[in-house]
């Protein structure tokens, strides 16, 4: 029996028009005895790092936790808090104050500056265990938004035709990133007694021909698809939203759309702006109708259809649990 694989986030593909970004995604088999890294900390040991740290105190990790209990705020970590749609989340929840404490987590101190600097941001690796155990300390759920990238490598002219070739830089391959990142961030969370996960991923994963495996030779739905049925699995009351075509446009104008099973692709009605992504991440830590479900999210054309407002009413027609 094999196991199936979801597509990236901000994935690139090849129109007439040149290179654009797509969320279209597809499900890729992995045999059930393929070798696999798991090369991560155990639970075990996350679990001991996180209690001995919180006995110690970390810096201002305990003081915004502290904070936290006082004003009965939920504290949350959005983790790749340095890309469009990551940063777009954190700012909604520091908007949202009376509700949440955010958290953001970023590769770099560049990445940091981007969005603010505040101390509120760590800096870690989602590929080393320890490094994200401090940003994880004291948090009540965690948004991920994390996801390899592949680069386009250089010299291609679009005005030539062909098709460009892309790579993955070391040490940033799927496998490392959308598997085994994602797996330490599951793990460091269920350690620390997280009580809601938020993944984010994309729609398309009934095409078993898309190309996006092909991307740097990273089979990048294969180790994507394979984090999100780990979460699914892990016992932790999970939301996971496949997202349709990503748009950088004005949100909270359109009317969402629930679907599974790629039906939403099939229609005209297959994308969706990232802000309108973002405030589902919001809404779905809110209501119980999110929790223990996964669903494809896109929206209808602005001018059409009535912006959505009521999430608990959009949460309760979801019946998939994957």
């Amino acid at each position: 029996m094999a196991t199936v694989a979801v597509a990236p986030r901000v994935p690139l593909v090849i129109s007439n028009n040149g290179i654009r970004q797509s969320h279209k995604c597809s499900w890729v088999g992995v045999p059930e005895n393929s070798t696999l890294s798991f090369q991560s900390t155990s639970f075990s040991a996350a679990s001991l790092f996180i209690q001995r740290r919180a006995r110690r105190g970390f810096g201002s990790a305990g003081v915004v936790t502290k904070a936290m209990a006082d004003s009965g705020a939920s504290t949350v970590l959005v983790t790749g808090a340095g890309g469009r749609t990551g940063k777009l989340v954190y700012e909604k929840l520091k908007e949202t104050s009376d509700q949440f404490v955010a958290r953001g987590l970023v590769r770099s101190e560049e990445s940091k500056q981007s969005i603010g600097g505040a101390d509120d941001i760590y800096i870690g690796d989602i590929r080393d265990a320890d490094s994200i155990l401090p940003a994880i300390q004291g948090i009540d759920a965690l948004v991920i938004l994390t996801s390899a990238v592949p680069k386009m490598k250089p010299g291609f002219d679009p005005t030539k035709g062909g098709r460009p070739e892309f790579y993955f830089e070391d040490g940033s391959y799927p496998e490392q990133v959308d598997w085994i990142g994602q797996k330490n961030q599951i793990d460091a969370a269920k350690a620390a007694g997280v009580k809601q996960i938020v993944l984010v991923g994309s729609m398309g994963g009934t095409d078993l021909n898309n190309p996006l495996n092909k991307l740097g030779d990273g089979n990048i739905l294969v180790w994507k698809r394979k984090a999100e049925q780990y979460l699914a699995d892990s016992g932790i009351p999970y939301t996971i939203i496949r997202a349709g075509g990503l748009q950088d446009k004005e949100g909270g104008i359109r009317e969402l759309l629930i679907g599974k099973d790629d039906e939403l692709l099939k229609t005209e009605t297959r994308t969706i702006a990232r802000p309108d992504v973002a405030e589902v991440c919001i809404q779905a830590l809110q209501f119980e109708e999110a929790k223990f479900k996964a669903f494809d999210l896109a929206s209808k054309p602005e001018g059409t259809g009535t912006p959505t407002k009521d999430f608990k009413a959009l949460f309760s027609q979801i019946k998939t649990r994957f």
